[in-house]
């Protein structure tokens, strides 16, 4: 890879400038009815239709920004012999796999990058073996193209990720790797295993860089308050002044898992809402936390997000998921990530196609509706909007339980 990347995103909405993504694969054709729910899928997917659709986004991502590729930088990264023997020692150990580090440290650097997405079928070499359920004895990495949640950019830091379900650590381990390690790119990786107990969880899709001084953290299923405390711990020690805001979410359903399902940033004045979690009437809490010298001075809670937003000079427009109209509309399309939409730059942004109520919102608040295959065709530029929403095919990529901000992982945004 030429011209290395500097890592830096203070915004979710300055213009995207390098990102990177994942091609789902076979892996997420690895699993059935049975397994699914292990591997934190409500379904399984078609392959080809899910590629596709991604396809699409991919598409339209490489229009206006450099696009990255996970596999193939693991795959530069396990050329080198140190890095390698490090990455593998980590796996195998983390997962009670050691009899397969040979096998894996003689595979050359691609096929071991393939191997350590799609994972290793099992080969009987005992009882045990014969008879176990399990049909790998490496998992695949089921989840890897939600690539949003085993790490998340904060200026020029990279948070790695402790994710809430063991079927998702080696994400976290091997985007730590390729971060740290690839030539490619310049990064300052805030060290991911801090001396806390096993209470800390944190995951990409819980943090929202608002502004330079502003952050936004979902507090729920998969990301703990002890990880706002020690992400609060590690920043303080390089800016001056900045507020956190926490959002609680609910406890379920599963549709709640990150605070991007009920909540994105759309444009410097604008958002995109769950109605019943962010400004309906809620017991959910909002605490707003001030940082200024080295140290937390202040911490008080808000009547909620937007109010404690606008309180600190980002005033945003909501517009309504599913509609204003509807509660039984609003549950199905935030159920397919109608709220979960990804900034190109201020006002252009990617949502699905399929949840119709949310696109007809985003229309009458000023937002062109594109099609996202003529965008990813070159034959609409979303420059030439001041607002749009760039709709994107999905049915099966909805299916697996996240949204384009959930599939894209920005690496460079240009400031605002």
């Amino acid at each position: 890879m030429s011209d290395r990347i500097q890592v830096a995103v203070d915004s979710e909405i300055g213009g995207l400038e390098a990102v990177l993504l994942h091609r789902p694969g076979p892996e997420i054709e690895n699993m059935t009815p049975q397994n699914a729910e292990r591997a934190l899928y409500s379904d399984i997917l078609n392959l080809q239709e899910a590629a596709a659709e991604y396809a699409v986004l991919e598409g339209v991502l490489a229009r206006s920004a450099r696009v990255l590729h996970v596999d193939e930088l693991l795959a530069d990264v396990l050329a080198d012999e140190a890095a390698r023997a490090a990455l593998l020692r980590r796996i195998c150990a983390r997962e009670g796999v050691d009899r397969l580090e040979g096998v894996l440290a003689a595979l050359p650097a691609a096929e071991l990058a393939r191997r350590l997405v799609e994972g290793i079928a099992l080969e009987p070499a005992s009882l045990t073996d014969h008879l176990s359920a399990e049909r790998h004895a490496l998992r695949p990495l089921h989840n890897l193209f939600f690539m949003r949640d085993a790490a998340a950019v904060v200026g020029d830091r990279v948070l790695v990720g402790r994710m809430a379900s063991a079927v998702r650590e080696r994400e976290a381990v091997i985007l730590e790797a390729v971060l740290r390690c690839h030539p490619g790119l310049r990064t300052h990786i805030v060290e991911p295993e801090p001396p806390v107990g096993a209470a800390l969880k944190l995951e990409g899709g819980d943090v929202l860089v608002a502004r330079e001084d502003l952050l936004i953290f979902g507090l729920g299923q998969r990301t703990s308050p002890q990880a706002v405390d020690f992400v609060v711990e590690r920043l303080r020690e390089t800016r001056g002044r900045f507020d956190v805001v926490v959002q609680e979410l609910p406890a379920a359903p599963e549709s709640f898992i990150h605070l991007d399902m009920v909540f994105t940033i759309l444009d410097r004045d604008a958002c995109l809402v769950y109605e019943p979690v962010i400004t309906g009437p809620s017991r959910l809490r909002t605490v707003h936390l001030r940082v200024e010298g080295g140290r937390v001075v202040s911490i008080r809670e808000d009547e909620h997000l937007l109010d404690c937003l606008r309180r600190l000079g980002l005033d945003l427009e909501p517009v309504a998921c599913g509609g204003h109209t509807d509660p039984w509309l609003q549950e199905r399309e935030q159920w397919h990530s109608g709220t979960n939409s990804f900034a190109l730059a201020p006002g252009r942004v990617i949502v699905y196609a399929r949840n119709v109520h949310t696109v007809e919102e985003l229309d009458r608040h000023g937002f062109a509706v594109v099609e996202a295959r003529d965008v990813a065709e070159g034959r609409v530029d979303p420059a030439s909007h001041r607002r749009c929403a760039i709709v994107l095919p999905g049915s099966e990529l909805p299916r697996g339980g996240g949204g384009p901000r959930c599939m894209t992982m920005p690496l460079r945004r240009a400031p605002l």
